[in-house]
């Protein structure tokens, strides 16, 4: 604190104003770094965090359905291959049933149904996020009340580039799933009464997993945050 501004409160105010001008002083750096540090540890907590290093397959498998194709990792990519009808990976290390969101980027390279079944917890329940299904252009939640993608509330086409790669976000919550392709939302779902559930054929893809079907799909990117 300025001294000769301390000497003026002094013969303006007396003894006692300074005195609280000086704790007041004193006291608010100590506020300002704690509040600086609460908010580093908050953006800590709500960091992205990356599930795939972009070079190997540590931490993932191949998903077993029978019939899947190859999957490999080449530049930088998760691939899977064409299978009869699914082929996908699994994530093996824990993740989140509330209150998270994942982001990726997916590209259909080649075929002409879903590039990306994303399946992943809600609260017990499993998802699953279609995108391309349905002769390649149906994105939607399965299962809503025990309908799919292609019959529910959630039901969107959209049309999908062979070749071109898409930021995908997914957001669960408490209260609903949202989800995004690029900057577009096409899932804006409410939980409040509902049956959440998945398609036996991706069962194996429990709790989290990505897959493709009868499609080669490529996968990076891809993250994973818990929300506050």
């Amino acid at each position: 604190m300025n001294h000769s501004f301390a000497s003026r409160a002094a013969r303006i105010a007396g003894p006692g104003m300074v005195i609280a001008l000086l704790l007041f002083g004193s006291s608010a750096p100590r506020r300002l770094g704690a509040q600086t540090t609460e908010k580093k540890a908050d953006d800590a907590k709500a960091a992205w965090k990356s599930l795939f290093d972009g070079q190997t397959l540590k931490g993932w498998k191949s998903t077993e359905f029978g019939g899947e194709g190859t999957v490999e990792v080449k530049d930088g990519a998760i691939l899977l291959g064409v299978g009869n009808d699914l082929t996908g990976v699994n994530y093996e290390r824990a993740t989140p049933h509330r209150n998270y969101e994942v982001s990726l980027e997916a590209r259909r390279v080649d075929g002409s149904d879903f590039f990306c079944g994303l399946t992943f917890p809600v609260k017990d329940d499993p998802c699953s996020l279609i995108l391309g299904g349905w002769g390649g252009g149906v994105c939607g939640l399965s299962s809503i009340d025990g309908l799919d993608a292609s019959e529910n509330s959630t039901t969107k086409y959209r049309e999908f580039e062979t070749g071109r790669w898409y930021t995908i976000r997914l957001r669960v919550t408490d209260a609903k799933i949202e989800a995004w392709i690029d900057r577009d939302q096409i899932v804006n779902q409410s939980l409040a009464g509902k049956k959440i559930s998945i398609r036996s054929e991706v069962e194996a893809s429990r709790p989290f997993g990505i897959a493709s079907y009868r499609t080669l799909a490529a996968l990076r990117n891809i993250r994973l945050r818990e929300l506050k």
